[in-house]
């Protein structure tokens, strides 16, 4: 299965997922000589595509690179693990698994609303390990819909414009983040999921079988019905994140500077 889906990049999905990977990198000038990559792997589709594409990329001589593949065991079940394991065996990724109780802990200080501090915890426990082990950079798994569902969640509910970016200084300043797949739609991860036969995992926690409310879902679900009348929307408002007006907005931050401040 592995070289199989390594194949497919370069052939069936070279337009559609190869192509906007390698733009990413060059636009955004993610990667240089002599970095030492950690690539997130958290068992779903997206990380495992990046892991791939990585792996690809590495055959490139251009760039001397390093990489390595790291994944946090947030709490999952014995099969939810078990699944993982194995598609990281048929998928011929090395990946070191290290064990953090993030889901218990998140479920416990916020049982309604664990979302927040879920995902605040999996950074800062993530970020601390790979800076431990010596990286420079951390590849996470975010794609073009996570960035427009981001802004849309920023405006909606914090009343500020932003979005995920695909480079970034963590907040200790010793790692910077990168998103090489912000070009790549869902559904293109999705059916490369799909077309290779691949069981990723899905996140595993109660999030993820509606039994707790999630902003986001209900962002994803609000893009799909505007997408009816208007297939270009996701577009546009990935497209407005790289287009904003100064001269035409109310105020604005730069890092924690207001307008005009020194």
């Amino acid at each position: 299965m592995g070289e199989l889906a390594l194949a497919s990049i370069r052939t069936t999905y070279k337009k559609k997922i190869w192509s906007k990977f390698v733009k990413a990198v060059k636009d955004f000038d993610l990667i240089q000589d002599g970095d030492k990559i950690a690539i997130g792997i958290s068992g779903g589709k997206d990380s495992l595509l990046l892991a791939k594409l990585f792996q690809e990329l590495k055959k490139d001589r251009s760039k001397k690179f390093e990489i390595a593949f790291i994944s946090m065991n947030p709490g999952f079940g014995s099969m939810d693990l078990e699944q993982f394991e194995k598609n990281l065996k048929d998928l011929d990724i090395s990946c070191e698994i290290f064990n953090a109780n993030v889901w218990e802990i998140a479920f416990e200080q916020s049982p309604e609303s664990p979302c927040f501090l879920c995902a605040k915890m999996r950074r800062g426990v993530l970020y601390k390990k790979v800076e431990e082990l010596g990286f420079n950079k951390l590849a996470l798994g975010h794609h073009f819909d996570d960035t427009v569902e981001t802004a849309i969640i920023n405006m909606f509910y914090a009343g500020t414009v932003k979005t995920m970016i695909p480079k970034v200084k963590s907040t200790s300043g010793k790692l910077e983040l990168i998103r090489p797949l912000i070009y790549i739609q869902e559904k293109d991860i999705i059916s490369y999921t799909k077309k290779n036969e691949i069981q990723a995992m899905a996140c595993g926690c109660p999030i993820e079988s509606g039994k707790v409310d999630s902003k986001r879902k209900e962002i994803k679900n609000l893009l799909a019905e505007l997408e009816k009348n208007n297939s270009q929307i996701k577009q546009s408002i990935f497209n407005s994140m790289k287009n904003i007006n100064l001269d035409y907005v109310l105020g604005y931050t730069r890092g924690n500077k207001k307008n005009g401040e020194n």
